[in-house]
This record gives structure tokens, C-alpha cells and sequence, in this order.
């Protein structure tokens, strides 16, 4: 996954980060469907990217310009592109795991041996 997102561009300081959140959001399944948020809204994929937002059907919004089901696939340049978008907006604390199991931690195991 961190040579993945090298690949697509991601900042190498943020590599670690971003392998962690998949780590604690998803277990690095690019499937995962959430279960539903208090709002009703859910999380999808690697990254679990909110669809009240930023992914349709069946949110509103969709600033991702693209479809939930499309981040739910093995294919992974849509989320990546999407996730810096969310990034832009709101940094890592998008991401209720990285506040909680990432932010402030050593995170050099989650790239150690990647060679990134």
C-alpha cells in the first residue's frame, strides 16, 4: 500500500499516516462497507470515505465526483483522489482513526521495509 500511494503522488511524510488509517479504518479491505453512522450515512473501502459527502449514491454532495461503489473496489486511484481532496479540506482529523490510533504515535512500522 505505501509504495501504492507513493506512486500516486502522495507526499512521502504522509505515506505512514494514510497506512495506518487504512490499518484502523478498514484492515486494509478495499471492500469494507461500514456499518451505518448515527446519521445514517456509511463508510466505504480502503479508507472508509463517508457518503453523505463526498461519494453518491446516496449522498447529496458527492465532492469526490464519484460513485460509493467505485471506492469499494481493488482499484484504489479513486479513493486516493478523493482522500486528498478530504486532506485539503480537513487534514487527517477527517479520519476518526488516525485521531484516535495514529495522531502523535511513531508510525514507522506501518512503512518499515516499503521502501518508499
Amino acid at each position: 500500500l505505501a509504495q501504492e500511494l507513493k506512486s500516486r503522488g502522495i507526499p512521502r511524510n504522509q505515506i505512514a499516516n494514510w497506512v495506518c488509517i487504512a490499518r484502523h479504518e478498514s484492515n486494509y479491505n478495499t471492500r469494507a462497507l461500514g456499518r451505518p453512522n448515527r446519521d445514517g450515512s456509511r463508510d466505504h473501502g480502503l479508507f472508509q470515505i463517508n457518503d453523505r459527502y463526498w461519494c453518491s449514491p446516496p449522498g447529496p454532495h458527492n465532492d469526490c465526483g464519484v460513485r460509493c461503489s467505485a471506492l469499494r473496489d481493488d482499484k484504489i486511484a479513486d479513493d486516493v483522489k478523493c482522500i486528498r481532496k478530504i486532506y485539503a479540506r480537513h487534514g487527517f482529523s477527517a479520519w476518526v482513526a488516525w485521531k484516535n490510533r495514529c495522531r502523535g504515535r511513531n508510525l514507522s512500522g506501518y512503512v518499515a521495509g516499503c521502501k518508499i
